[in-house]
């Protein structure tokens, strides 16, 4: 876990030196604890943290600025003068017009196209208003832009090799997934130069090899892919369908929609899951901020000791007694001034109810983003498979499965993210032939079925919903 940098009020930032230094040491750890020796190493799959760019320059390889996270703000501004710009309401108009006339989900998108912080595409806009040597680089045709894939792939090979992968383009909102190349209208659009973009590679390939100076040997890269999407395939969630719950610093509801590409919908947006040759699977994701941030806040300001107890916390009183939490830490898209609050306290409150406010939390924001998919996403929902830290929590587990009134799967190693990038490699470099030796290899280490009427938690829903309400604006 890189730590991350505040510089300013909103500013998220990561030291690319510290990135690739913690990167190179944890790969020599793994293989030394695992008793193996580098020239072992069959192949390298990389998956990472998606939306967070640096730029810098083609010649000499120095970086323009620190990374910028997706979690990162500074764009606000900006983003709230376009989304209230005349020529935004133009572009609506005429994207409906096109949609209404074609009926093609490609224009449904920009029919209602809001800009929003976490989009790499208004940061970038951000850089090149505001970072000379960046803007100046560019017209020379001296500047490349890259996610972490990408600048890890560049130094791996002492930058003999410049690429990404489909998922993590398809991540940063300036890639267009249904021509599957970077997005000249919303360039032109935001005065982001194109000749900074990296090719676009299959998700499973071999993007070459790492220089021998790094390892000790000449390790072969062979597959780029982006955290959520290789939680996905870790899952193998392989068929149309299959969803993903990915509970982590923040959640992630993924369902795959096969060869169907959704048009975006407010809540949901589609992305490229993996290309392999001539195969693509597309997603549809929904996302909500502050789930492992809120509860390491919790803990910081020493609600519980260690995140284990919380479960028991919560589960050792029967209601949060109108206690309600609502989450929201990073500059929400369609309210900037929504903040984090708790509502309902009295002096009969505990930190138990605190604690089980946080976590209820959590299960109405799944039950949200679930009804939003059953409701958009055309495709019947098939198996569910959760992963990331907050799935250990049993507590937020249960409720979800009760609100939802489903199975849910967890698996036994919950960081499938690592899990993926090593499959895709694997069937890269041969290692697997196909995706049913994969599946035989999964562990599911617990089930949750419904125990409780999804109608027993209206009235705390209600509370929590009408808490939210208040917190906007």
């Amino acid at each position: 876990q890189v730590e991350s940098l505040y510089p300013r009020p909103g500013w998220v930032e990561l030291d690319p030196e510290v990135l690739w230094s913690q990167f190179v040491g944890v790969i020599k750890e793994a293989v030394q604890a695992a008793g193996l020796h580098m020239r072992q190493i069959a192949g390298l799959g990389i998956s990472t943290q998606r939306a967070t760019f640096i730029t810098w320059h083609k010649k000499t390889g120095k970086p323009f600025h620190n990374f910028i996270s997706w979690q990162d703000v500074r764009s606000a501004e900006l983003v709230n003068s376009w989304n209230k710009s005349l020529l935004l309401k133009v572009i609506h108009i005429i994207f409906t017009v096109l949609h209404f006339l074609t009926g093609s989900d490609r224009y449904l998108a920009p029919s209602f196209l809001t800009f929003s912080t976490q989009q790499t595409s208004m940061k970038l806009s951000w850089v090149f208003k505001n970072i000379y040597e960046a803007e100046e680089a560019a017209r020379k045709n001296d500047c490349c832009f890259g996610t972490v894939d990408t600048w890890l792939l560049y130094r791996l090979t002492k930058g003999s090799v410049y690429a990404t992968d489909y998922s993590n383009a398809s991540a940063t909102g300036v890639f267009e997934p249904f021509t599957k190349c970077w997005n000249p209208t919303l360039c032109n659009l935001l005065s982001i130069p194109m000749s900074i973009y990296p090719p676009v590679k299959d998700t499973s390939f071999n993007f070459g090899s790492a220089d021998c100076e790094i390892f000790g040997v000449p390790i072969p890269i062979m597959a780029m892919v982006a955290d959520q999407q290789s939680a996905m395939f870790g899952e193998c969630c392989f068929q149309p369908g299959d969803v993903k719950l990915t509970m982590g610093t923040g959640g992630f509801w993924n369902v795959n929609t096969g060869q169907q590409l959704f048009a975006s919908r407010r809540g949901l947006y589609p992305l490229i899951g993996w290309k392999i040759g001539e195969e693509v699977v597309y997603l549809v994701e929904g996302c909500m901020s502050d789930i492992g941030t809120a509860i390491r806040w919790a803990q910081d300001i020493n609600l519980f000791t260690s995140v284990d107890e919380t479960e028991k916390m919560a589960w050792s009183i029967v209601d949060s007694q109108g206690v309600c939490f609502v989450p929201d830490f990073q500059v929400s898209v369609n309210d900037p001034v929504l903040c984090a609050s708790f509502m309902g306290l009295k002096p009969s409150t505990t930190r138990n109810h605190l604690v089980r406010a946080i976590l209820e939390s959590v299960a109405f924001r799944n039950k949200q983003l679930h009804d939003t998919i059953v409701q958009k996403v055309r495709i019947p929902l098939q198996t569910i498979r959760a992963d990331g830290g907050v799935s250990n929590n049993s507590f937020v587990m249960q409720m979800t499965s009760d609100l939802i009134n489903k199975r849910i799967e967890k698996p036994a190693n919950a960081d499938m993210s690592s899990l993926g990038a090593a499959f895709l490699a694997g069937l890269a470099s041969g290692f697997w032939t196909d995706k049913e030796q994969l599946k035989k290899l999964r562990q599911v280490e617990a089930v949750f079925e419904p125990q409780k009427d999804s109608k027993e938690y209206k009235p705390a829903m209600d509370t929590w919903l009408q808490a939210v309400k208040r917190s906007q604006h």
